[in-house]
């Protein structure tokens, strides 16, 4: 709606006008500017009126887009601090090598990536040779998130200082005989040279931020200092569409983490075509991140364009920079200089009058190939830039050409991406480019050779002196073993005694047993809650008081709650991280806690607890990462099974995650029934992942909000917690003769299954014994290593097989979960087998209508026990009718 005169309304017309003459007066005179020199010098004298304002601290709005020109002007840049012709070396024989390396590998189809490094090399260089901090110095060395497809690079350029051989990069791809190099940034496959895997595009971003954050975290927490290190992620300008890429942005600038920063290589495509055909990307990334809060560095334009924008004395440039799409800017990267002229400076007449200016060579070199990103200088600057500056995070949008020096059969194609090899005449072209002393009888020898100034030439030297100076090799995983004392037993204690006649439900007991682990004198503070803004919901309010909430700012104000025992707390020190409502968010927290170990050389013991529904399912190439990264702690799936969790309803049923968790090498898998179990359990855990000979595994936890009686815990029985299965309750046969049956069960259904004992034995004569299976997972792997060694002529028997050797009559197994679950067991069980499961999706009502409508509730376990008899022939058919008919199914 407007007013008579069609002015738009405005949260200004809410504010007082002191002057409103003098309001009128500041309003006509912009009108005048306008009419006597244009918009754009209207424009013009607004922006600079708001630069000055800004630098003399009013408070007023950031303009979040800025010409497209270079953040820092070529006169503003600091004097380059190396021999900037020794590292054009460097990067000329890094870039070869990477293009060798993905060639020779193509002859057998393992592919690779080309183009992505060939615009990189220079935003990866200078932070080699000035930047990037090494572990062997003071602290932690910096963090460096390596774009996936820049792998080649990195590669070559650990050829070049002695750190890979040959035979090495013939190996890229090929690393089933145990000396190849994994594809991309993989830690688990490459641990002593890769910290973080990153391919999976948007992982990255996010987890850059929550790794500089929680850097701060152990800082503010006195388990280490870790001002020094900084966090540097490499990103690609069509990686940012992913949502993961921008989901944090706002916390980083919420923390003031200016100990992180985001390269981002604005090549304009993506792995098919442009990032923003009809847009600008960079433009749209200034934005974003400004508008976040971050400190943006543009860094678009090589010095040959410094003469073009001193010839701009219109703005004529400038703006036509501004509304190029970049479809068409990449166009002009590929066609010749007539067609520049034509299509870019003829756009107006000022532009055709500078055009007459310039040599086609220097049009040429402009669009072709004269890129921010690819000149060490305005690169340098952009980083020193980005180190110095306090308060915020910082973006480098560095644009570059893809396939940079490849050739014009790379440079800025669409196909770019899949462009797998260079054929001889592209290499010898390369090779003249790059000024490279390799012979044509190199090159007519078939394969491309690798090319090495030698180990002890000025170039590997420089090299080896720069990163020396730098604190030693990067990139670099190094893993100091610090194994941790194992708690005091009594921790454990109280839920092995069990709960007498008091409810419990697992979900607590688990939060009991963390609460007390947490106390631990030696241990407790390394252990770090993590919880997406549901401690409530799990019981963990009990924590904010006591450990309280982590803020870097402390507590700002005088929270609500202040009066009450269990107050909302947050504190600089704060143990808690309550991360609001994002899983993602919660998962990239324990990333960076559960690799603590390796990055800083501090284990912390991180234990993350969410709806048991939001874990696997939504963030499970989170969860995948996490293995990569070799990650260590426990997270917990609360309100765990498709019908514990009463008037959710389907998207909050889980009875899946178990199957999902169970594709991922690293994860041992439990579904504990009882609270001395899960006791058993994280004792196991902390001394796998944490005692002298740690593994490279964590631990997920399935716990349920059903309160029951906790029983204590029996004798002798540890060792089947810990693999999967004991029996837990032997049932009583009321004759010699009558019909027996085994019934498995885990988690909550561990009620059912004795229930179902008791109907069984007092209604129909049958005995059952039941067996708490607390890991299906466990008995398949197992079981799956045992098939393995059979294969190699050693004869094992599963577990699960000589657990239940001699156990009379069939097997039934049932869970809160699908039945694939269970029946994951299936083939290594000598008895007949059959399950029960809650297959299908969820619904909303009680937990015995919806055990009901599953068939997995005591009676209906007790139906498909007599089922599995009858067809055995061990009790009348007519019984199960019967019993039907009695249990009202």
């Amino acid at each position: 709606m407007t007013d008579p005169v069609g002015k738009l309304p405005s949260e200004l017309d809410q504010l007082p006008d002191r002057d409103p003459e003098e309001t009128a007066e500041w309003a006509a005179s912009l009108d005048a500017v306008t009419k006597a020199a244009g918009p754009h010098r209207a424009a013009y004298l607004m922006r600079r009126s708001l630069q000055h304002a800004e630098g003399a601290g009013l408070a007023l709005p950031k303009l979040l887009e800025t010409d497209y020109v270079n953040s820092i002007p070529t006169a503003a840049e600091p004097a380059f601090d190396g021999d900037l012709a020794m590292e054009s070396r460097i990067t000329a024989w890094n870039r070869w090598n990477a293009a060798a390396m993905v060639t020779r590998g193509s002859r057998l189809g393992v592919g690779g990536h080309i183009a992505t490094f060939a615009s990189a090399a220079w935003l990866y260089e200078t932070g080699f040779n000035h930047f990037f901090r090494g572990k062997e110095g003071d602290g932690s060395g910096d963090q460096l998130y390596i774009q996936g497809h820049a792998s080649p690079g990195i590669y070559a350029r650990a050829f070049l200082d002695g750190r890979l051989s040959e035979q090495h990069l013939d190996n890229f791809r090929q690393e089933a005989g145990g000396e190849g190099l994994p594809s991309y940034p993989h830690p688990r496959r490459l641990p002593w040279l890769w910290e973080f895997p990153t391919v999976s595009m948007g992982l990255g971003p996010l987890s850059a931020i929550y790794q500089a954050r929680f850097n701060r975290y152990l800082a503010n927490r006195n388990i280490k200092d870790t001002s020094n290190s900084h966090v540097w992620a490499f990103l690609g300008d069509g990686e940012m569409d992913e949502p993961e890429s921008t989901a944090a942005l706002a916390l980083a600038a919420r923390e003031q983490l200016d100990n992180l920063t985001f390269v981002i290589n604005c090549n304009l495509q993506r792995l098919d075509g442009p990032v923003r055909a009809n847009f600008r990307v960079v433009q749209e990334l200034e934005g974003a991140f400004r508008g976040a809060g971050w400190n943006v560095i543009k860094t678009l334009w090589g010095s040959a364009w410094d003469e073009l924008f001193q010839l701009d004395t219109s703005g004529a440039l400038v703006r036509r920079l501004r509304e190029v799409p970049d479809a068409q800017f990449q166009t002009y990267a590929t066609r010749d200089v007539a067609y520049i002229r034509q299509h870019f400076f003829g756009a107006e007449p000022a532009l055709a009058e500078l055009a007459k200016l310039l040599t086609d060579a220097k049009i040429a070199e402009c669009f072709h190939t004269s890129r921010g990103g690819h000149e060490a200088r305005k690169v340098y600057a952009a980083y020193k830039a980005a180190v110095e500056h306090k308060g915020a995070p910082t973006v480098i949008l560095a644009q570059t050409v893809k396939g940079y020096t490849l050739g014009p059969g790379f440079e800025s194609r669409n196909a770019n991406h899949q462009m797998k090899k260079l054929d001889g005449k592209q290499f010898r072209a390369m090779r003249d480019l790059l000024e490279l002393p390799i012979p044509d009888s190199k090159l007519d020898e078939g394969l491309v050779p690798y090319g090495h100034p030698g180990a002890d030439s000025p170039e590997v030297r420089y090299l080896q002196e720069r990163r020396a100076a730098l604190g030693g090799p990067a990139p670099a995983r190094r893993v100091h073993a610090v194994a941790l004392p194992q708690p005091e037993e009594r921790a454990f204690t109280a839920l092995k005694k069990g709960s007498g006649k008091q409810e419990l439900a697992t979900t607590m007991a688990f939060v009991r047993l963390a609460k007390d682990l947490m106390r631990d004198k030696e241990t407790g503070k390394r252990w770090v809650p993590i919880v997406p803004d549901e401690a409530r919901t799990f019981g963990m309010e009990a924590l904010f008081p006591s450990a309280g909430i982590y803020s870097p700012l402390g507590q700002t104000y005088d929270p609500v709650d202040r009066d009450q025992l269990m107050y909302y707390k947050e504190a600089k020190d704060g143990q808690v991280l309550n991360e609001g409502i994002t899983e993602a968010g919660a998962m990239a927290d324990f990333i960076a806690a559960s690799t603590s170990y390796a990055t800083h050389g501090e284990p912390m013991i991180p234990f993350y607890i969410f709806y048991s529904m939001f874990g696997w399912q939504r963030t499970g190439d989170q969860f995948w990462q996490l293995g990569d990264q070799l990650g260590r702690g426990f997270v917990v799936g609360a309100t765990a099974g498709r019908t514990t969790l009463t008037g959710e309803g389907l998207q909050h049923a889980d009875g899946h995650s178990h199957l999902l968790a169970s594709t991922n090498p690293a994860s041992l898998n439990y579904d504990p029934a009882f609270a001395y179990e899960i006791a058993v359990i994280v004792q196991d855990g902390l001394r796998r992942m944490y005692g002298p000979e740690a593994e490279n595994v964590f631990y997920y936890l399935t716990v349920y909000n059903e309160p029951k009686p906790q029983p204590a815990m029996p004798e002798g029985i540890e060792e089947g917690i810990i693999k999967g299965l004991y029996r837990f309750k032997e049932g009583t046969p009321a004759k010699a003769d009558a019909p027996r049956l085994q019934l498995m069960a885990s988690g909550t259904a561990i009620h059912w299954a004795l229930e179902a004992q008791e109907l069984l034995a007092a209604d129909w004569g049958v005995t059952a014994d039941v067996w708490s299976a607390t890991s299906w997972g466990e008995l398949r792997r197992e079981a799956l290593e045992c098939d393995e060694a059979l294969l190699r002529g050693e004869q094992r028997v599963p577990y699960v097989t000589q657990a239940l050797e001699g156990a009379p009559g069939p097997v039934l197994a049932v869970s809160d979960w699908m039945r694939a679950v269970p029946d994951q067991i299936s083939q290594w069980v000598e008895q007949d087998w059959s399950s029960l499961g809650t297959d299908g999706f969820g619904l909303s009502d009680t937990r015995e209508a919806a055990r009901r409508h599953f068939g997995v509730d005591p009676q209906s376990v007790t139906v498909a026990a007599l089922a599995q008899l009858a067809r055995r022939g061990e009790v009348p058919a007519s019984v199960v009718k019967e019993a039907r008919e009695r249990y009202g199914l």
